[in-house]
């Protein structure tokens, strides 16, 4: 048995190698766009609803595509039987590739801002496919229980995507590329490199040999709706807030750090403070990859403590280098970091009550970032970089709770909770539109915050409504 088990662990070694890769991939990418958003609003003199028009480009692509998959699942022809998870996964690369390839054209031609949201769209739609692909592919990869666990693990690496992304991104932009370049022609060698290098990972992915998890065909014309079970579609809903919270916060951080630091904070300075924010995640995930494992509690803490200082140290090290970002500034983050560790604790390794904790957390968090409770200066400011570090775990524990007990299920409900990811694509905007209203930036996080309120309820009562065990 144990032998048998030893087989598994090794055949899972390398698709578990390759999905992480991926993870990074799609986060790097993801997380440019908020460092677009400010870009594009200076080079098109844009207003911060038109701004936040890239990230609708960009997620409302995730919701198309994951329609179409939903529809072909319930006719029985969903892709992911008939080509297989590796094929789809390399379908989503390539298109994400050309999507790349476009932009970095559009950007050399100056093709124009609409151009661009084109080349979003399309970026979005190849990711789309290593969403709805990965994400059930993880979960599938080894025992039920650990699920949570892995896919936190290769979350973690795709916030080590997004924490690299704002600090990179933002510094070849604003400080190589724009010094040298007029208008939107700064964008085209990241976008060209990238390009290049998801081509490159389809290549690859495609001749690595990849024992494919063995799932049951849906039946077509079935009549058994995935909308009966209730702690589904209140998954989706989270999924809608969480990713909604999440990139709207990450999408006007800049416009946030700049207004509140009254202009002593750049906008290229600035993407290296939203790195801590990307940062916290990545840092959270790995975080959670522990806690939610069943490793011995005294070891949790070790492994814990441990990839919670290196994390620290990579993204201090990066920031500091590209941005001279000193200890002095950022030592706020660490007593952030030390109370989500804290709060992992008392979430006792369970998904359900670690995503209601993190969301009572955020709501607080955002309270302090508006000033709700006076203005506290640069604590304010590191409060709202925080959220980060408790937004970490909340997907992947709204999507096992919400997949959870599907069987042949599983592939229709992923296709829907991906779906959903289509807050990115409405809660950004909507932040935008408040805050060009308000003509504060500040009172528009009452988008996220509401969104927060959702995931206290989904994760204290929602997760198991209408539940079969």
């Amino acid at each position: 048995m144990n032998q048998n088990n030893t087989k598994t662990e090794q055949t899972n070694l390398i698709p578990m190698i390759s999905i992480t890769i991926l993870f990074f991939m799609w986060g790097f990418i993801t997380s440019l766009n908020d460092i677009l958003i400010p870009y594009f609003k200076g080079v098109y003199n844009l207003s911060y609803f038109e701004a936040n028009i890239v990230q609708l480009a960009f997620f409302i692509a995730y919701f198309v595509g994951s329609l179409v998959f939903f529809f072909l699942a319930k006719k029985g022809k969903d892709p992911i039987h008939k080509f297989g998870y590796k094929n789809t996964l390399s379908i989503g690369l390539y298109v994400a590739s050309v999507a790349c390839l476009i932009f970095a054209i559009s950007a050399f031609m100056n093709l124009g801002f609409g151009v661009f949201l084109i080349a979003l769209f399309m970026l979005g739609l190849g990711l789309t496919f290593l969403q709805v692909a990965a994400n059930p592919f993880v979960a599938m990869l080894g025992k039920k229980e650990t699920a949570s666990s892995r896919l936190n693990l290769s979350q973690a690496f795709n916030s080590l995507g997004t924490t690299l992304g704002p600090a990179l991104g933002g510094y070849f932009i604003f400080k190589v590329f724009l010094n040298n370049s007029n208008g939107a022609d700064a964008v085209k060698y990241p976008y060209l490199i990238l390009a290049i290098l998801l081509g490159v990972i389809a290549f690859f992915l495609n001749r690595v040999k990849i024992q494919e998890p063995i799932t049951t065909k849906t039946q077509e014309g079935s009549n058994n709706s995935i909308f009966k079970y209730t702690y589904v579609w209140l998954g989706a809903i989270g999924i809608f807030f969480y990713v909604g919270a999440e990139v709207a916060i990450g999408s006007n951080l800049v416009a946030y750090l700049t207004s509140v630091s009254k202009g002593s904070i750049s906008d290229s300075l600035a993407s290296s403070y939203l790195s801590y924010y990307w940062g916290g995640a990545m840092i959270g995930r790995f975080l959670g990859a522990v806690s939610l494992s069943k490793i011995k509690t005294n070891l949790k803490i070790l492994y814990m403590g441990i990839l919670a200082l290196a994390s620290f140290g990579l993204i201090y090290f990066i920031n500091f280098y590209l941005h001279s970002l000193s200890i002095e500034v950022v030592w706020y983050f660490i007593i952030f970091m030390l109370l989500n560790f804290f709060f992992f604790y008392l979430g006792k390794g369970k998904p359900d009550r670690v995503l209601g904790i993190f969301a009572i957390v955020n709501s607080i968090l955002l309270l302090v970032g508006m000033n709700f409770f006076g203005d506290f200066g640069y604590f304010s400011i590191w409060a709202i970089l925080a959220i980060g570090l408790f937004n970490s775990v909340m997907w992947s524990n709204i999507f096992t709770l919400a997949i959870d007990s599907l069987s042949d299920k599983t592939a229709e409900a992923s296709s829907i909770l991906i779906m959903m990811i289509l807050g990115g694509a409405l809660l950004p905007p909507l932040q935008g539109l408040i805050a060009d209203i308000s003509g504060q930036i500040t009172i528009s996080f009452i988008v996220p915050l509401i969104s927060y309120l959702y995931l206290i309820f989904y994760g204290f009562k929602g997760y198991k409504i209408n539940k079969k065990y």
